[in-house]
């Protein structure tokens, strides 16, 4: 069997669980029969490093002797602000050259600024999505997954997203079982899908200041499939709708039709992922209305039909 190779970069200032998560994904593989990568890591001049926590690590090499590789991980943190313009070159330069190319969180900034994100769909953290946009006008910045793919490029949103695709290249490469295998042994699901949103709905949305608000949030939360038009809603917070939808907006950052939407495809979402209720039920239970009102909202939100999603991310599912 010949091994992928894997190469991670590493610099000063790197976030340490960029590094380890997606390592210790590759690293299971090498337990089990058929699988296995070839990993490396390497900082611009083979001199250790200092991570944003003070962890230091040792690389294996300098990017100057580093092998070129099947995949290439660029790791975010604080380090990408003002990142060597050498390392910045080398990227330009060599990572051309991987047949994947893969970022994990701000890492992303590293590969813009070395010019290979252009005309390309990409995520990063959060926090820095509008600051990759505004600076890289050519990258088509997605900020709601968790992680996506666009042909040889993968990138991830912060942090643990990097587990999340390091386990989706686990699978592409190997197969479901594999990456099953290694994450059983890590503690986490086989994977998020990529398309999950990096926020659940009630962290997208600000808390409401004002108790009855915050009241209704909650209301809608727990009771996705009951009435939630504005006017029910009004009446509950014993506001007039149109103050009532005014003053949502202004404290959550959402329109109440909006966060109603959110919720109820989490809902689904979840359902989907861990019950085997049918499609029909789960629309029902999460205030759809009919399987086709869901089916439109899944394919406008994630571009797939709720019983494809099902096939696609709960194991042993035939789709029903």
């Amino acid at each position: 069997m010949t091994q992928r190779s894997v190469l991670v970069v590493l610099f000063d200032g790197v976030q340490s669980l960029d590094v380890t998560g997606p390592l210790e994904v590759f690293a299971g593989a090498r337990h089990l029969p058929g699988a296995g990568y070839g990993l490396r890591t390497a900082s611009p001049d083979g001199s250790p490093v200092r991570t944003s926590s003070g962890l230091r690590l040792i690389p294996d090499t300098s990017l100057a002797d580093a092998e070129p590789p099947h995949t290439l991980l660029v790791p975010g943190g604080p380090g990408t602000r003002a990142p060597a313009p050498e390392l910045v070159g080398w990227l330009r330069e060599h990572a051309p050259r991987a047949e994947r190319l893969v970022s994990v969180c701000t890492g992303a900034l590293l590969l813009a600024a070395a010019g290979l994100l252009d005309g390309h769909r990409v995520t990063t953290h959060w926090t820095v999505c509008d600051h990759l946009a505004r600076t890289h006008p050519a990258v088509e910045v997605d900020p709601d997954p968790i992680f996506v793919r666009d042909g040889r490029l993968a990138t991830s949103a912060g942090v643990t997203a990097g587990i999340d695709l390091a386990l989706a290249l686990v699978e592409e490469d190997h197969g479901r079982e594999v990456a099953l295998a290694i994450a059983r042994h890590l503690v986490v699901f086989l994977r998020r899908p990529g398309n999950q949103a990096q926020f659940s709905a009630q962290l997208v949305a600000q808390t409401a200041r004002r108790e009855p608000l915050r009241e209704v949030q909650h209301w809608i939360t727990e009771h996705p499939a009951e009435n939630l038009t504005v006017d029910a809603l009004a009446a509950r917070a014993r506001l007039s709708p149109r103050h009532f939808a005014r003053a949502f907006r202004a404290e959550t950052g959402l329109t109440p039709g909006r966060y109603v939407d959110r919720v109820r495809l989490e809902h689904a979402r979840r359902l989907l992922e861990d019950t085997t209720d049918g499609v029909a039920g789960v629309a029902h239970a999460c205030g759809y209305g009919t399987p086709e009102a869901m089916r439109r909202a899944f394919l406008k939100a994630l571009g797939t039909a709720p019983a494809e999603y099902r096939r696609r991310f709960r194991p042993g599912s035939a789709g029903n």
